[in-house]
């Protein structure tokens, strides 16, 4: 099981246009691409496929609300992370969202709980 994000290709610039601006406290997650082969070569089954989509626990922010992390009492030492991180959060967490296909997720600010340099190979235990 491994999932890694990947470049948009400029043919998918168009539904780029089509994401939805974060309101409040809100952040756009890019999730990551699920990929269709296991390490050994094997073909997975397009349910193990769906699964992994949905139940994984990072992405890259692509968008920010305008009221991420201003609350002084709840975030006292600042933004927990920034446009361009990759971050982990709870599996399920979030609205998901598809658009021509790709998904993505809508989540709090205060949903996110580690920022990591490289996501490839995490994936949700259990």
């Amino acid at each position: 099981m491994g999932a890694k994000l990947k470049e948009v290709p400029k043919e998918e610039a168009k539904a780029a246009s089509q994401l939805p601006k974060p309101t409040g406290y809100h952040m756009l997650i890019a999730l990551p691409e699920v990929e269709e082969k296991t390490n050994g070569g094997i073909y997975k089954p397009d349910e193990t496929m769906d699964i992994e989509r949905f139940s994984t626990v990072t992405g890259m922010v692509l968008a920010m609300g305008p009221d991420c992390y201003n609350d002084d009492k709840k975030f006292p030492t600042g933004p927990w992370c920034k446009e361009g991180d990759f971050v982990v959060f709870r599996a399920f967490q979030g609205t998901r969202v598809k658009i021509h296909g790709k998904e993505f997720r809508l989540l709090n600010d205060d949903s996110i709980e580690a920022v990591v340099d490289d996501p490839t190979g995490i994936v949700r235990a259990g």
